[in-house]
């Protein structure tokens, strides 16, 4: 004999309780601490990499920190002018293209 599952109402259930506005306030607390403590990293982050750029030496110790320099070029145009006026005409223009250029300070331990 088969067992058979009948679905069962649930009550909905009416919230309880308000937001309080001290809490309301201590949300923006923190997201003013967070947009305050964003700032100061970007401004240190600055500090150090410009440290970096002029071969300031990083003291010894457990922390390390460098420069990771990433460039690339970007010519996804390449295959067609490869099949419209020749890989040697492609290959002049990828040699004569700047590559873009980033930098990011790298802090470990």
């Amino acid at each position: 004999m088969a067992t058979q599952t009948v679905p069962q109402a649930v009550p909905f259930q009416q919230p309880t309780g308000t937001i309080t506005q001290e809490k309301l306030a201590y949300v923006l607390t923190l997201k003013g601490e967070i947009a305050e403590r964003k700032k100061a990293l970007e401004e240190t982050e600055a500090e150090v990499q410009a440290a970096l750029e002029d071969s300031v030496p990083v003291e010894s110790g457990l922390l390390r920190a460098f420069l990771k320099i990433i460039e690339r070029r970007s010519v996804p145009w390449k295959q067609v002018v490869e099949r419209k006026l020749g890989v040697d005409y492609a290959k002049h223009v990828l040699a004569g293209t700047k590559p873009d250029k980033f930098t990011h300070l790298v802090v470990t331990a």
